[in-house]
């Protein structure tokens, strides 16, 4: 195919003297297929949004505020013509009256590192980012605040396939620490500079995503960017990207001691293919690096006291571990490097780095690390619109957290027992929400759950289950490759739910879009149970009923007297096929489909009733049964 920007032409094949001759209707039938032909292939790749930023900012340690420079050039790969933009302002939500204190002070259960704590910052322990020039193109442009949102009307539009340049200049003061980011947090660390400046919002095939900030999830453009950081030179600071001048600064980064010029350094990092860039600051900090077989450099700053020392000593060669996993199970981790950074307010990820408090024991400080790293799979690499689909982020990363845990047990890295059931916990959080009453559908925005328990176990709890019990449907093996082609096939392009759907799909051989359906845009729940078990001479006769109102296949295993077991594998007639055998010491058969609609399903076992010890539906516990009493039969 020829390729011209971002519309594909098919390279058509035929004769001049034939393409001349067409006449009439037939000539004007083929120039609307050509026309067609042109609008599917422009369509079949997601555009993505690209942004490049060099900052430049001159940190004042006495007042904790900082005065910015910022050079943006904006890439619109979309088919659209852009008259407006809009940037996040994310340390306004820092202040009395902000959408952030409102809500945390209204929502029925706030949290509590919020709850009304902004309402009562003084004006020197506000958050906030004034702008003081913004042009595009060299010319000013009209622009307005509206809280953690900056609107900006632009003089030329920004046409599909163009960039266009802002340059800005603003003043910001960085708030107490009260949620991820901020000044002075409970451990003692300095600056935990998270949402520290002024980002272009995200644009993609939904349009805009200006959302004001309540202090919930993030969706960012992926970029290149380039940072310069003018602090005062007792402070050492760790986060996102490269650092340029390591002979100039010292601190870690180089072995030699460094004799700054003047009370001040400037640091300067680089990170490519990023959506965000996070950093942290303190006069105190210890920093400790290791390198990977892979080059990978694994960077460790915290306060080295009593509480941390020995702890984030046993780190390193625990996350080194983890990567190994990682890496061959997931997907490559693209970067060169990852910190370990001690601040915030207790576990935050960002591009190759995340916050988290270190005060903690030790397998605390090695599970919210873990957890915070395999971010950089789902949040950092894929960049999921977080705020739209935060269970594609937070709920992945805590099944994967728990397979590697798991893993590390295994070979002894980490010394814990193996643990046979990891979900257990999370099932039990999932079927809690389920049966309260106050359940809302994984589809809905972040920020717009009615209640932080719903939020929070539709994210992590029904998110985690949502994979495992998607593992159940399709199988082990099915599984591990597809997660592994959904990390390759959609890095760095923003996948959605149905992205992600589709990758199964096509590795299983089976249709899963009622499965997306039911467990994503619905509350609709899973009980499944034996009804009946009978005698009928040398078989017995089986009738298994589903009493809710999502349909699911089923795994029957059946335990003889001689202890020998089997298992009956029942698909859905809507599956259009049956998950392979994944366990081999156990015998497999698969019966016919359940039709979806059908509230019971009959089968015989061919052997006597006399010779059954016991029948249940998944022992596994893969499948999220809201009443497990009724799922097994024990023949008295």
């Amino acid at each position: 195919m020829f390729i011209f920007g971002r519309t594909r032409l098919l390279n058509l094949h035929f004769k001049p003297n034939n393409f001349y001759s067409m006449k009439g209707p037939f000539f004007i039938l083929f120039l609307l297929s050509l026309f067609f032909s042109i609008q599917v292939f422009a369509q079949a790749d997601r555009w993505q949004q690209r942004a490049s930023y060099q900052m430049e900012i001159d940190f004042d340690v006495t007042k904790h505020q900082y005065q910015g420079k910022q050079q943006l050039v904006y890439i619109n790969n979309s088919p659209d013509t852009l008259y407006k933009v809009f940037y996040h302002l994310y340390l306004n939500a820092f202040q009395p009256g902000s959408a952030m204190d409102v809500r945390s002070r209204t929502i029925a259960d706030p949290d509590y590192r919020v709850g009304s704590r902004i309402l009562h910052l003084k004006p020197n322990e506000i958050g906030y980012e004034k702008i003081k020039s913004l042009k595009q193109n060299g010319n000013s442009v009209k622009y307005e605040v509206e809280g953690t949102i900056l609107e900006v009307s632009l003089n030329e539009p920004i046409l599909p396939n163009t960039s266009t340049t802002f340059n800005m200049e603003w003043d910001a003061q960085i708030p107490v620490q009260i949620r991820r980011m901020g000044r002075d947090n409970a451990e003692g660390i300095a600056y935990s500079m998270a949402q520290w400046y002024p980002k272009m919002c995200e644009y993609d095939y939904q349009g805009w995503h200006a959302n004001p900030y309540i202090g919930r999830e993030f969706y960012g453009i992926w970029g290149d960017f380039d940072v310069k950081i003018t602090i005062d030179k007792k402070y050492t600071i760790g986060g996102t990207g490269y650092l340029q001048n390591p002979e100039e600064i010292g601190h870690g980064y180089t072995d030699k001691p460094v004799n700054a010029k003047g009370d001040k350094l400037t640091w300067h990092f680089v990170a490519p293919d990023v959506h965000d860039f996070m950093w942290a600051a303190d006069p105190d900090y210890t920093h400790d690096k290791v390198v990977r077989d892979d080059g990978l450099v694994l960077h460790f700053f915290y306060q080295k006291n009593k509480r941390t020392e020995a702890n984030w000593a046993a780190l390193p060669k625990v996350m080194d571990k983890a990567f190994d996993y990682l890496n061959k199970t997931y997907g490559q981790y693209p970067y060169k490097q990852f910190s370990f950074v001690q601040g915030g307010d207790g576990g935050m990820e960002y591009p190759m780095s995340t916050l988290v408090t270190g005060e903690r024991s030790l397998g605390s400080v090695i599970g919210t690390s873990i957890h915070e790293m395999v971010h950089s799979w789902y949040q950092g690499v894929l960049g999921t619109n977080e705020s739209l689909y935060a269970w594609m982020d937070e709920g992945f990363t805590e099944f994967v957290e728990e397979e590697t845990k798991n893993y590390l047990r295994i070979t002894g890295a980490l010394n814990e027992k193996v643990i046979d059931e990891p979900y257990r916990a999370t099932y039990e959080g999932y079927r809690q929400i389920a049966l309260s009453g106050i359940e809302e559908p994984l589809s809905t925005h972040a920020d717009h759950f009615y209640t932080n328990t719903a939020y929070g176990i539709a994210a992590y709890n029904k998110g985690a289950v949502f994979l495992n019990q998607l593992q159940y449907i399709v199988g082990k093996a099915h599984f591990q490759k597809s997660m592994k082609r959904y990390f390759d096939t959609w890095k760095f392009k923003h996948p959605n739910t149905n992205d992600f759907i589709r990758i199964f799909e096509m590795e299983s051989g089976l249709e899963l879009d009622w499965y997306k359906e039911y467990f994503v845009y619905t509350t609709r729940g899973i009980d499944y149970g034996v009804q009946s078990v009978e005698a009928a001479g040398n078989v017995t006769k089986v009738i298994l009923e589903n009493n809710s109102l999502m349909p699911m296949p089923i795994d029957v295993v059946v335990n003889y007297k001689d202890g020998s077991s089997e298992l009956f594998n029942i698909a859905l007639d809507i599956m259009r096929g049956n998950k392979p055998q994944e366990n081999k010491d156990l015998k497999y058969s698969t019966l016919p489909d359940w039709m979806w609609v059908s509230p019971t399903y009959e089968f015989n076992i061919n052997k006597p009733l006399s010779d059954i010890s016991k029948i249940e539906i998944d022992p596994s516990h893969r499948l999220a049964d809201l009443n497990a009493d009724n799922n097994i039969f024990v023949n008295q």
